[in-house]
């Protein structure tokens, strides 16, 4: 199963899986046990963070599986990320561009059918820098969402395209991002489920229904990082 993943060229010259496990609000002693099933149905890209709290027993469902001889740690693609405490003055990518010395390879942001990043996404395209979409499925159960607030995989429309594909509204909205070459990485501690999310290169749809979907957006940022917004540089106040 992992080999029918494709990969994304990184303008360092590796190869990134497009479609990978997202492991943020993976609580611990439920996160090694998804990393281990999800290596063995397929997965050969795990997302993580520091800030997370969880990377420990990441780290252990990976050192499981290559004890086991399931994986090579030269099969696995491995993110990891450093919280805001340990950086320097973040900047916007156009401003990163104009004095980094090393180039990014990848930008990581909020992207979904209620918010599309459809012009952020052209832009990083047109510099080579890769695009991974967290939150893909609309990050429902985000500590801070409101029972108001719409619930993505809830929509009528989605819902009605899965059934047009034989598909879920989640494999509608993850064969939507990658076909659009976005990297992407959803959330699941559920085996059933982390092979239902990966089980989506075997359609494709429609550039009708691309675009169909595209017309969804409403600005729907889940993570909007609101106590930043007194930051000078804090990026959504505006669209790109």
């Amino acid at each position: 199963m992992a080999n029918k993943i494709p990969n994304v060229r990184l303008n360092t010259g590796f190869d990134m899986p497009i479609f990978g496990l997202g492991t943020w609000k993976s609580k611990p002693g439920e996160v090694t046990e998804a990393v281990k099933n999800a290596i063995d149905v397929g997965y050969r890209h795990i997302d993580c963070a520091l800030v997370y709290q969880n990377e420990t027993e990441v780290g252990a469902a990976i050192q499981a599986k290559i004890a086991e001889g399931v994986v090579k740690r030269e099969d696995l693609f491995i993110t990891s990320k450093l919280w805001n405490t340990f950086h320097k003055k973040d900047e916007q990518t156009k401003k990163i561009l104009e004095i980094a010395t090393i180039k990014p390879a990848v930008n990581q942001v909020e992207i979904h059918p209620y918010l599309t990043q459809v012009k952020l996404v052209e832009f990083l395209k047109s510099v080579d820098i890769a695009v991974t979409g967290y939150s893909p499925l609309g990050s429902a159960d985000r500590p801070w969402a409101k029972p108001e607030d719409p619930k993505l995989l809830d929509d009528e429309q989605l819902i009605a395209l899965g059934k047009k594909y034989n598909k879920t509204a989640a494999q509608v909205v993850l064969r939507w991002l990658t076909q659009r070459g976005i990297i992407a990485i959803p959330k699941s501690v559920q085996k059933k489920r982390l092979e239902e999310n990966m089980n989506i290169f075997d359609f494709a749809l429609s550039d009708e229904d691309m675009a169909y979907v595209n017309t969804f957006e409403r600005n729907g940022r889940g993570c909007h990082l609101a106590w930043n917004n007194d930051h000078p540089d804090y990026p959504f106040h505006a669209e790109f």
